[in-house]
């Protein structure tokens, strides 16, 4: 029987890794309205937490990405599991609002960011040779992946519990992520005497081996320096603002406090987000198929098209109080969800190399946090003025929309001529 390539051993551990990560991360939702019951908060000061968390992990990628160059991935994954599960712990004894958003703000923001930011491409950029977009794929539904198990067990859990009874599952899974990333993961696939999967023959040197090893912010700094000139990072990166806004900083921070607002149990928008999480499951894996395929611009352009038209729908099914059309909605979207990211990796790679371009999508992530973060905040201001979320969903809706023509801006030809030429100076 042939042998498994130890490359996908290493998706298997980063998989987990990142669900864990992404369930703390979307477990938010589930929190905001026992936090609001609980300790009498304003639900804007527990989104403003939620949306420094957000900005915070997304502003952290580019760094990571210099720090795995440096120290190494394997301690990077434990370091950043530790700090999500000091996090965790700390939730349990907070009693002031400054303390949620220095835990849930800063400690578990800067904790998922590597997970959830740029550990995908770079271990599909250094496992995988053969069937990286698959791999991107998978590693990208890994966050859905969570939602589809634990969401509906931490509603249900707060509902016939409390919200610490809940918290303390997410505590134990991820001391048990913690001990399988001290086991089996790998830095590369030299520490093993093995080649990237799809590699039959080592033909040169990685241009990262030979690199002398630099101050990490210093090389997240001089990466950006450099892209900033090409008008492509700026049509990514605006882009994935809108990409952040329309779906972890909304959907993921607000989506079940918006549907109890309508009648709904959160434990039956929970399990709406668990069906997003089936859907965003299949819908990223073949995301990622397809962008080995297709040309990525395009693919993005439907996908922001259909998520802008399904996030207007949101408010005009909720009004009608219809489950049926909360489950079209759950489908369509959860379809698309992190649909986006196979492409935008690859669109990365495209433009910046193998070698820079998990900086550079560090940076693009950045800028989807930021999106994020402004989702996160912004809808609890709204919700604040209008006593409803409908505008801030339906708002989301129609930046979608002008994204969708953004990315088609992107001219492949040229980005190519152009690089050429930059790496001929």
């Amino acid at each position: 029987m042939k042998r498994i390539h130890y490359s996908w051993v290493i998706l298997l551990v980063a998989f987990f890794s990142i669900l864990i990560a992404g369930i703390i991360r979307s477990s938010s939702g589930v929190f905001i309205v026992p936090f609001e019951t609980d300790f009498g908060w304003e639900r804007s000061t527990i989104s403003f937490a939620f949306a420094v968390g957000l900005l915070l992990y997304g502003i952290s990628g580019p760094f990571m990405a210099a720090l795995i160059e440096v120290i190494g991935v394997k301690k990077m994954m434990i370091f950043a599991m530790t700090t999500l599960l000091v996090g965790v712990l700390l939730t349990f004894i907070m009693v002031k609002p400054w303390q949620l958003i220095l835990i849930w703000g800063v400690i578990i923001g800067l904790g998922s960011g590597l997970f959830l930011t740029v550990l995908s491409p770079y271990i599909a950029n250094t496992w995988f040779e053969k069937r990286r977009g698959l791999a991107l794929g998978i590693l990208t539904a890994s966050t859905a992946t969570g939602q589809l198990v634990l969401l509906p067990i931490l509603a249900i859990i707060v509902e016939t519990h409390s919200w610490k009874w809940a918290m303390g599952l997410i505590l134990i899974l991820c001391v048990i992520i913690l001990s399988v990333i001290l086991l089996f993961m790998k830095n590369s696939p030299k520490e093993i005497g093995a080649l990237p999967y799809g590699v039959e023959v080592e033909l040169s040197v990685s241009v990262s081996e030979i690199v002398e090893k630099k101050n990490p912010v210093s090389i997240a700094f001089m990466t950006l320096f450099e892209v900033v000139k090409v008008k492509e990072f700026w049509l990514l990166a605006v882009s994935f603002f809108v990409c952040g806004l329309s779906t972890s900083g909304l959907i993921g921070t607000h989506f079940i406090s918006y549907c109890i607002g309508f009648g709904f149990t959160a434990v039956a928008a929970a399990s709406m987000l668990s069906l997003m999480g089936v859907f965003d499951l299949i819908g990223s894996t073949l995301s990622g198929w397809l962008s080995d395929r297709f040309d990525n611009r395009w693919l993005l352009f439907w996908y922001y098209g259909l998520r802008g038209a399904s996030l207007v729908f949101l408010p005009f099914a909720l009004s009608k109080g219809s489950m049926t059309l909360l489950i079209i909605f759950s489908v369509f979207y959860g379809l698309d969800w992190i649909a986006t990211v196979p492409p935008t990796i690859n669109i990365s790679r495209q433009i910046f190399g193998k070698e820079k371009s998990v900086i550079v999508y560090g940076w693009i992530f950045a800028s989807h946090q930021l999106g994020a973060a402004v989702a996160a905040g912004g809808a609890g201001v709204i919700y604040n003025i209008f006593n409803s979320y409908s505008w801030a969903f339906t708002l989301a809706g129609i930046f979608c929309i002008v994204a969708s023509l953004f990315v088609v801006v992107i001219k492949k030809q040229r980005i190519e001529v152009k690089i050429q030429s930059d790496v001929a100076k």
